[in-house]
């Protein structure tokens, strides 16, 4: 059974060290050791890890099995990209699972919560950035009612990779 609950600034530590390690455990295979350390050192460092938990307009969420911390999400308010503009949206910047715990609900349950939190803020729309080349993330996202609408260029140290933007409709039209 996995437990869902809001992150506090005491978890800084626990969420910047959990978001590096399975970043670097879900990507590194892909990207060169040189990139993987340059993203995580400059563009992922983690004092700026620590720095955005607590801060205004993230929100941050850990999952638990048992009394392991197993993934966490963490979410923005920010003006959205092209095709969002002008409406009520928050972002889905992370949403990880310790490789361990991969298909054993940690996804589906921190979704979920991501889900109840944006409604619970008013929003009508939750949108996120994934790698056009993860393709269990993108039937993960499907199999939630998201959908493509857009691109953009992430940084992977030197390496200029290409991520769909995604989108799903919380509210009814």
């Amino acid at each position: 059974m996995v437990k869902i609950r809001m992150a506090s600034v005491e978890d800084a530590e626990l969420v910047a060290d959990m978001a590096r390690r399975t970043f670097y455990e879900t990507f590194a295979r892909h990207n060169t050791e040189e990139n993987m350390r340059i993203f995580l050192e400059e563009q992922y460092p983690r004092e700026k890890q620590l720095a955005e938990v607590g801060a205004p307009g993230r929100r941050f969420l850990l999952a638990y099995a048992g009394e392991e911390a197993v993934g966490y999400a963490s979410m923005r308010e920010v003006e959205p990209p092209q095709g969002l503009q002008g409406e009520r949206a928050i972002e889905i910047v992370q949403l990880y699972s310790e490789q361990k715990m991969i298909g054993r609900g940690v996804g589906a349950a921190l979704m979920q919560a991501c889900l109840d939190l944006a409604g619970q803020l008013g929003m009508d729309w939750v949108w996120l950035g994934v790698w056009e080349h993860n393709h269990r993330a993108i039937a993960f996202y499907q199999k939630w009612g998201f959908e493509r609408f857009g691109d953009h260029i992430f940084l992977v140290g030197l390496d200029a990779q290409t991520d769909w933007w995604m989108k799903k409709r919380l509210t009814l039209q």
